[in-house]
């Protein structure tokens, strides 16, 4: 499915995941809604708001204006949380919640990805710190992701750089630049139709779990289509996907947190000039 071995005599190839309902079964940024409740950065009426949200993300019923009312009301929600606080959080909670919901054909095709030769990159809408744990929980070797703005140890409620729709592909392009990566045989997957520039940037795209309007274009396209409906904890699974240490995942949350763990995804009103990119060693 996924082609022979890489000759290494040719350019680079990685395989690009979308995160949300990609590679796990919900948002990665609205599954610590509670955690943050119970850490006291969030009141209770916040937490029910969130799991509205969560629930609109999960049916795909939510465009792009209420995508941008989402943003706007979180991105005022994190204004002023504690950089430190927000980072133990994701690093204590990040295995009794992601664990769980990594869908099981995810992961083995990342294991596919990576006995071919690829590197494996997560594109996410969803903030660094969230993102960076995670890629390093799944043993990816990159991630993109939204970063906010910290000031005096603190959210300052605006965006530094935001992975979202056509930015995505082109960090995408920067890093294929960079990396030496021959966009023409990379894989990319994603669920949402506001990944399509990411997708039609790559050789070999594929829609996973997709909305209506991503399942239109991908017919329309003769995409492939994957469903992906097994999540299972990767520690349950006879694998070979790299699993790190605790201490390990706890120093990459706090390296990784730039901004806040629930929020992020919606919180960003302008285009950012450039694109930060982090690696990670397999």
């Amino acid at each position: 499915m996924l082609g022979d071995v890489e000759n290494h005599s040719l350019p680079r190839t990685a395989a690009f995941f979308d995160l949300d309902k990609t590679v796990i079964a919900k948002s990665s940024t609205l599954t610590f809604s509670k955690s943050f409740y119970q850490g006291g950065l969030i009141n209770r009426r916040a937490v029910l708001r969130t799991a509205y949200i969560q629930f609109v993300f999960l049916v795909g019923g939510a465009d792009h204006d209420q995508m941008e009312r989402m943003r706007q009301y979180l991105s005022e929600l994190c204004r002023g949380w504690n950089v430190r606080q927000v980072r133990e959080i994701v690093a204590e909670t990040l295995h009794e919640l992601i664990d769980p919901i990594i869908y099981d054909e995810a992961a083995s095709l990342i294991e596919e990805h990576h006995t071919a030769g690829r590197d494996v990159v997560i594109v996410s809408t969803s903030g660094a710190e969230v993102v960076e744990p995670i890629g390093e929980l799944l043993g990816a070797d990159r991630v993109v992701a939204t970063r906010m703005v910290v000031k005096d140890g603190a959210f300052t409620g605006e965006v530094e750089y935001y992975a979202y729709g056509p930015t995505k592909a082109e960090a995408i392009r920067e890093l294929a630049e960079s990396e030496g990566y021959d966009l023409a045989r990379c894989y990319a997957y994603s669920d949402s139709a506001t990944d399509i520039p990411m997708l039609e940037s790559i050789g070999h795209p594929h829609a996973v779990n997709p909305d209506r309007a991503l399942r239109r274009e991908a017919i329309a396209r003769d995409w492939p289509i994957l469903t992906f409906t097994r999540p299972v904890r990767l520690k349950q699974r006879v694998s070979t996907l790299p699993m790190p240490s605790r201490p390990a995942l706890v120093a990459a949350a706090a390296v990784g947190a730039a901004a806040t763990a629930g929020l992020v995804w919606f919180a960003s009103r302008r285009r950012p000039s450039h694109v930060r990119l982090d690696r990670f060693s397999r």
